[in-house]
């Protein structure tokens, strides 16, 4: 029993140490490169996607007349199935429609 106290004071001890010379860590994020294109709900589009990846992400899907609804459909849903993205069901159809007339 005196070596289980000895053990847990000893780590404890350690423990507290090694929280008294930790430090919070302050860097500088670089500017944004990119911005979202004017378009209808451009606000909602905002505040679901940025939460995950920049207007970058965006810019480097297929374009084309046959990369429109469906095919911004399929990737929201994607998102939201295969990544998690907590978008609402009553924005989805916002974020498809400002996809498939802005890109």
């Amino acid at each position: 029993m005196r070596i289980q106290l000895l053990l847990a004071c000893t780590v404890a001890a350690s423990l507290g140490t090694v929280a008294a010379l930790a430090a919070p860590v302050n860097y500088a994020l670089p500017e944004e490169t990119a911005a979202f294109k004017p378009g209808p709900n451009l606000e909602i589009v905002q505040n679901n996607c940025t939460a995950c990846h920049s207007a970058d992400y965006i810019k480097t899907q297929p374009r084309g007349e046959k990369f429109r609804k469906d095919f911004w459909a399929a990737e929201v849903t994607k998102m939201i199935k295969v990544y998690g993205a907590p978008i609402d069901d009553a924005d989805v159809g916002k974020i498809v429609e400002y996809l498939a007339a802005t890109y």
